[in-house]
């Protein structure tokens, strides 16, 4: 299956103009002795440091992966605490900054990193999923459409890569999800994932690591959905409509500046799209032989909608940062980065015959 994937790359519209990516150079090789070609220091190029499309290729966009969601999941625990607070006791925590006091009175500052080593472990998993096998279908599917259905269909062809890719990484999140929502929500629950382990499996057997798995799909699902095709639609906008200069023009630091703009803009709509299955899932793993269905009627139209204010607020956050440190990571790593699609020549003639 991977050959097979390797070598569709060389015929893909994702992968064919950038199967020789350089970073770019301010001025183009000089001939500077005669017979060769030397360039200058100011023209010297960075060769990537793999193929597009390679298995190299899907391995450091994981890594990527792993370092945007395990890091940007970790430095947000004590808001994400708060917000599953809110969700499974709103007469307790009423607000964002009433939970953070309640919180904080009883059980002191260290009270707000409750579940950071599942977060940490879980996020850094679904990272490496999320990201690296969204890059692996996506080169899979385009190959499938073909070059000129790529284009007219990259949308769908978006959407269909990230959600294949999350049904793996939920997967490997959902232990550690599980974890990380009793201890941060289960009054006199253990506050550490090694004493929390024994005690979920005990109490649950293995089921108890997965009960909320098909919730967590229903929010994670849609929310990777519109976080990777907002972002490559955003971003294409943003260079076409916002941006004052062509993408090969801009500096690495004002590609990074785009792609956190973009970033921010999908998640603002992810934390919409997946809050209410959020709610349900933090509902589920506070309480015992709870249904999925059960603890929607329980919660209510409005229950399902509360702390959404510091979801927008950590989402959107969390998935600019996260596309920014993926970005980044592929820039220091030198791993080739596609510009955004153009229409395929073949295509911009059948079009123009069409208008003839």
């Amino acid at each position: 299956m991977w050959q097979s994937l390797f070598e569709s790359v060389k015929h893909n519209p994702f992968g064919s103009p950038f199967h020789s990516v350089h970073c770019e150079s301010a001025e183009p090789e000089q001939s500077l002795v005669a017979g060769r070609n030397i360039a200058s220091a100011a023209s010297t190029t960075v060769e990537d440091s793999c193929e597009f499309g390679s298995q190299k290729y899907f391995l450091l966009c994981g890594l990527g992966g792993i370092l945007s969601c395990g890091i940007t999941h970790t430095l947000v625990v004590p808001l994400d605490l708060v917000k599953c607070r809110i969700q499974v006791n709103p007469e307790k925590y009423k607000s964002v900054f009433n939970g953070f006091k309640v919180t904080i009175n009883e059980e002191g500052a260290r009270g707000l990193t409750k579940g950071w080593a599942p977060t940490f472990i879980g996020y850094s998993m679904q990272g490496l999923c999320k990201f690296g096998l969204y890059e692996a279908f996506k080169v899979l599917y385009s190959d499938l459409l073909g070059e000129e259905n790529t284009y007219l269909w990259r949308t769908s062809l978006y959407l269909a890569a990230s959600a294949s890719a999350e049904f793996f990484a939920d997967i490997a999140l959902s232990p550690m999800e599980a974890a990380k929502v009793q201890i941060q929500t289960k009054p006199g629950f253990v506050s550490t994932l090694r004493e929390a382990v024994p005690i979920m499996y005990k109490d649950e057997g293995i089921n108890g690591f997965y009960k909320s798995l098909v919730p967590l799909w229903m929010r994670q699902i849609p929310y990777t959905m519109m976080k990777f095709a907002c972002f490559e639609r955003t971003v294409e906008l943003l260079y076409k409509y916002v941006v004052p200069k062509p993408r090969a023009d801009c500096t690495k630091g004002e590609q990074l500046i785009v792609t956190f703009a973009a970033g921010y803009i999908a998640g603002v709509f992810c934390a919409i799209v997946s809050h209410p299955a959020d709610t349900v899932v933090s509902k589920l793993n506070q309480e015992k032989g709870v249904t999925a269905i059960e603890a929607a009627k329980k919660l209510g139209f409005a229950g399902l909608w509360k702390g959404l204010g510091p979801r927008i607020v950590m989402i959107g956050t969390l998935t600019a940062a996260q596309w920014f440190i993926y970005d980044a990571v592929k820039v220091s790593l030198r791993i080739p980065r596609p510009p955004p699609p153009e229409m395929p020549e073949s295509l911009r003639k059948k079009l123009a015959a069409k208008e003839e």
